[in-house]
């Protein structure tokens, strides 16, 4: 019999998140995952006592179980004050199994970058958390590790090609496969590598990006199994040759190679909430720059293992919700059974123009301002025939009069809203929240509209997403962009959805534009064929696909106390 898990006993609420993490009574996951979810031992290889990956074999031996329900967790466009888009959803799990519904949530892994950076960690806060927290946050079972690796093979491999004669002809001016790494490091991102000599390679031009934005991650969320992840990895294209013929993963015998690199990580990550619900944290692609959802494979198993799964996009639903459903959905042939848009009176202020400092002073008419960019969202996700949930992330400084401007607004807008308290509460917090949930679950499903169809050119599918989620006025390609998207054409490639790049912080490339901005320019600076994740990559504005640190970066809070255990990580 599994022991009760103990929330009376953990630190009160306001506490650090890793004191309250620590403090929750973690289950075994092998009795845990025999118990909740029928499977057996043998089907799990441990981490550890709290963590294990589910064999491949076995959700092959489950595949012809009925599916449970899909709710998608997507958020208002992301500020300074954190909306809890990830508490949110370990909430309303935690919420959908306290009303008697066996839910997972599935959510990404975090990467090292931010969590030293400026943003921290990604497994939760408060009573509505996964853990083992600092495992989760750091390394966690080694799949970045494997994914920068096999990353970097293939740039090895790429090298050392051209070193040894270019039986292929590659041109190195040609060549668009750069390097990883899971960390923040802006003096990487352009490099010259092969100086000293030829006994250290050709001379040229390279760079970095941050783990999170390499395709083999893109790949990795979006492959179904073991053999099409390794057609996806030949399918990447590194280079053209002198002739200007493409040179993929494939042709310089990486693929098999990175595959073996990939095995173990592919297997779904299995922990558990702090009240002992179970997740799957499996992935981890930013939103910004490319299609931030968790994996395939981890949503699939979670949704043969359960009644409902809930899952998170990344950033505004602007981003994440758009990509999930015009790349992840139109993919994997998953589609969203219910849609929470998480909200918070702290970030409609913000957006309303009050500063960070001052978000503790009641100020309805600033939550009315930025109200419209709740609104804009809603309106964006019903251009996809869904009705959103809004979850409204309750702050402890949050008044009744601001909370009673945005349920006016829901009721104006024919949204149903809910106050939801898991981050002081847990899963009992987000009751409310769970049954307006099952609510929607319990109807009919309509169909979700994809925004623009396949065989619509490159350029029309960047500008439907500019003007319909965006409002932008118009879409400013570059000579380079425009070359390139007639020339992926050109080369078959014309089927494959886009993915834009952008800011979260605006509905524009400019992060200063806050609330609901419209009639800007969407600039399009370059465009990347990820032809083995199998979309196209819009880069706008001045984003980066290798950030930098701040200049008081969180490492600098983060340290071991004598005894071994972290402090500073949040």
């Amino acid at each position: 019999m599994l022991k009760d898990n103990r929330n009376d006993i953990l630190p009160a609420p306001g506490a650090p998140d890793i004191e309250i993490a620590r403090a929750a009574s973690m289950q075994p996951i092998l009795p845990l995952a025999a118990d909740h979810l029928g499977i057996p031992p043998e089907a799990l290889v441990p981490y550890g006592h709290f963590k294990a990956k589910l064999s491949l074999d076995h959700i092959h031996a489950i595949k012809d179980r009925p599916q449970g329900k899909l709710v998608l967790v997507t958020a208002v466009t992301p500020t300074a004050a954190g909306e809890g888009k990830t508490t949110t959803s370990v909430g309303l799990s935690d919420g959908l199994n306290k009303i008697g519904i066996k839910s997972m949530v599935c959510l990404r892994e975090p990467s090292l970058g931010p969590c030293f950076g400026m943003k921290g960690g990604a497994a939760g806060g408060g009573r509505a958390q996964v853990v083992p927290m600092e495992d989760i946050n750091l390394h966690f079972n080694g799949d970045f590790h494997a994914i920068t690796s096999a990353h970097n093979l293939l740039s090895a491999m790429l090298d050392n090609h051209i070193h040894w004669g270019n039986e292929l002809n590659i041109d190195p001016r040609r060549i668009s496969w750069r390097r990883v790494v899971d960390m923040n490091d802006r003096a990487l991102r352009n490099i010259v590598i092969g100086l000293g000599g030829p006994v250290h390679g050709v001379p040229r031009e390279n760079g970095f990006d941050i783990t999170v934005a390499s395709e083999i991650m893109a790949i990795f969320c979006l492959a179904d199994g073991l053999t099409d992840l390794q057609r996806r990895l030949g399918d990447i294209i590194v280079a053209q040759t002198h002739e200007k013929e493409l040179v993929t993963a494939r042709d310089l015998g990486a693929d098999g190679a990175m595959a073996v690199l990939l095995k173990d990580a592919l297997a779904p990550n299995l922990v558990q909430t702090i009240e002992n619900n179970l997740s799957f944290i499996h992935g981890g692609p930013f939103a910004n720059i490319a299609h931030g959802c968790n994996s395939v494979m981890a949503t699939k198993a979670a949704l043969l293992l359960s009644d409902v799964v809930v899952t998170e996009a990344g950033f505004g639903a602007d981003l994440g919700a758009e990509k999930f459903i015009d790349i992840k959905c139109r993919k994997s042939g998953l589609r969203p059974d219910a849609v929470v848009l998480v909200c918070t009176i702290r970030a409609m202020k913000m957006q309303g123009g009050v500063a960070k400092g001052a978000l503790n002073q009641p100020d309805p008419q600033a939550v009315e301002k930025g109200c419209v960019n709740l609104v804009r969202h809603i309106e964006n996700m019903k251009k996809f025939n869904i009705t959103p949930i809004v979850a409204l992330n309750h702050f402890i400084k949050d008044t009744n009069e601001e909370y009673a401007v945005i349920q006016k607004i829901c009721v104006e807008q024919g949204v149903e809203i809910s106050l939801s308290k898991h981050w002081e509460k847990g899963g009992e917090g987000a009751v409310e929240l769970a049954t307006l949930v099952k609510e929607t679950l319990d109807g009919t499903s309509a169909e979700v509209n994809f925004l623009y169809p396949d065989d619509a050119p490159f350029k029309k599918k960047i500008k439907t997403v500019a003007e319909e989620i965006y409002h932008a006025g118009d879409v400013a390609f570059s000579p380079a962009a425009s070359r390139s998207l007639a020339e992926f054409e050109k080369q078959g490639f014309g089927n494959l959805p886009v993915c834009i790049a952008k800011t979260p912080y605006s509905f524009s490339s400019d992060p200063a534009l806050s609330g609901a901005a419209e009639g800007h320019t969407l600039e399009v600076r370059e465009v990347r064929l990820c032809a083995g994740a199998g979309f196209v990559v819009a880069v706008c504005g001045n984003l980066m696909t290798m950030p930098g640190l701040p200049r008081k970066p969180s490492a600098l809070n983060v340290g071991l106390e004598e005894s071994g255990e972290i402090f500073g990580l949040s």
